[in-house]
């Protein structure tokens, strides 16, 4: 590349990455996931080898179609993720409630204490909720097979689990305040 060409493109990146990065972050809440969307795509930028005759059109449509595929590829939370966060001094592990082996009695009244708060939680859940959490996490049911049952698309069902993980989150924060208050 000449320096010409590194010039062009170092006038390129300063002048649009104020502007993208607020169109990314009005999209996109992750902070990191905006900085990620927003190298892809000065990369591609960089990487193209046809002319671009308006820069500001295309540098915005190939952001939004980099929003759009990170958005496709959103994982959907985990059981894990109930429970993410914290500092390390206030962290407390619900894995090791409902994966230890151990027999002791105060660790079993922990464990059922856990799933019995979880279980009261998953009733307050409208039941299409409910239903996608349980398959998917509790018993493992991929959303593809889950979605071929019921006729829904995955992503509707990956929305259900999501707002299904936030009020379990939000139920099981009360129970992890009192345990680790107690």
């Amino acid at each position: 590349m000449t320096d010409q060409g590194r010039s062009n493109i170092t006038d390129v990146v300063n002048a649009y990455t104020k502007r993208l990065m607020g169109f990314i972050r009005k999209r996109v809440s992750n902070e990191a996931d905006a900085e990620d969307i927003l190298q892809d795509v000065f990369y591609q930028f960089i990487g193209n080898t046809k002319p671009i005759e308006q820069l500001t059109s295309w540098l915005f449509t190939v952001t939004r179609n980099k929003i759009t595929d990170k958005q496709r590829k959103h994982k959907p939370e985990l059981l894990e993720d109930i429970h993410a966060g914290g500092d390390e001094e206030s962290s407390f592990d619900w894995t090791e409630l409902y994966f230890e082996k151990d027999n002791n009695p105060e660790t079993d009244d922990l464990r059922n204490l856990f799933w019995e708060t979880l279980q009261a939680a998953l009733e307050e859940l409208p039941e299409n909720q409910k239903q996608v959490f349980v398959l998917n996490e509790l018993e493992g049911v991929p959303f593809k097979t889950i979605s071929e049952q019921t006729g829904e698309s995955v992503n509707t069902l990956i929305s259900r689990k999501r707002y299904a993980v936030l009020h379990l989150r939000e139920r099981l924060a009360g129970l992890k305040q009192d345990l680790l208050n107690y």
